[in-house]
This record gives C-alpha cells, structure tokens and sequence, in this order.
C-alpha cells in the first residue's frame, strides 16, 4: 500500500510514521487491489487528530478521529477505518450474491407500501419501461423530459443504466461494472 504521511502543526516524527504506516500494512488483505492511503496527523491546542483517506479501485473511505493522545487518536481512526473497510467488503458480497433474474427484470410493478400502523411513510413504486439507447439519445430525452433521471437500456453494452441531472446542472451516469 502506497501511503503518505502528512504532519500539520506537529514535528514529523519517524515515530508516528512508522507507527500508522505498521498498523496500515495489516490493511492490505482486506483490500482486493493496492490502494493508497493518505495520512494526515496534527494538532491543535490539546487536540490530536488523526485523518486516514484510503483510495483504491472502486473504493473511496475516509475515516477521522481526535483525542487528547496521538496514539489512541491513530488506534481509533485505525478501528474506524476497519470498521467501514468491513461494510464496504460486505455490501460487494451481497451485491455479487443477488438474483440474476432480478437484475433481468425490465419492469416495476406500481404499488404502494405502507410502514407498521405508528409510521405515517409510503413508498411509491412506479412502473417504468425502458428502452434501448445510446448515451447521446439518452440526453435528448433528458433535455425533453421534467424528471430527474431517465432509465434505459445502453444499446452498446445491453445493460440497465440511469441518467440523472445532477444539482449542478449536468449530467450524471450510473452504469454497473462489467
């Protein structure tokens, strides 16, 4: 794992390199792929804070903790840090593990759910169909249309992606990897 240990208003300490850079090596066989971890360590006033951002393929987490010792700030963010490295790992199993068929399923049934008899919630599923397009084709019924995203099937790749306008005024595109 490539790291890089950035110190902010704190002597740099071979100490605490080594330290963070030893518990971090541990790291490597929870991740599929190399990654590369940016460390910052600092101070303020009595305050230590540790910040970890970890970035790797597909995978972007940061983790970010203080104490009054720069150990224990290092041993907390290194748990949380853990903590959500085990949830992302987690979420890939389950996504990996689902049903075939319902990724195949090229239409939603409108129906309304309603929460336990305390809860005032509904949610709304609407029937959509898709059809097949490019990208560019997408865009012009985005251009046409009111709502925020647009379902259709990528005629270059058959699969199921979402186009949706992003709150800055573009476009954004979710597509599922290969």
């Amino acid at each position: 794992m490539q790291t890089t240990v950035t110190f902010k208003n704190l002597n740099p300490s071979k100490h605490y390199k080594a330290y963070v850079c030893d518990k971090l090596d541990r790291f490597d066989k929870l991740l599929d792929n190399p990654a590369e971890a940016n460390i910052v360590l600092s101070v303020e006033k009595l305050r230590h804070i540790a910040e970890i951002n970890l970035i790797g393929d597909r995978l972007n987490i940061n983790a970010k903790e203080e104490n009054s010792d720069m150990h224990a700030a290092i041993d907390l963010v290194l748990d949380k840090l853990k903590k959500q490295l085990k949830k992302n790992k987690q979420k890939i199993r389950n996504r990996r593990s689902g049903s075939k068929e319902s990724n195949r399923n090229k239409s939603i049934s409108r129906e309304s759910t309603t929460y336990p008899e305390d809860s005032e919630k509904q949610i709304m599923v609407q029937n959509i169909e898709y059809k097949p397009m490019d990208i560019e084709e997408a865009v012009m019924q985005m251009n046409l249309i009111s709502d925020y995203f647009l379902v259709f099937t990528n005629s270059l790749t058959d699969r199921v992606n979402v186009l949706y306008r992003r709150s800055d005024g573009d476009y954004g595109l979710i597509q599922p990897n290969a």
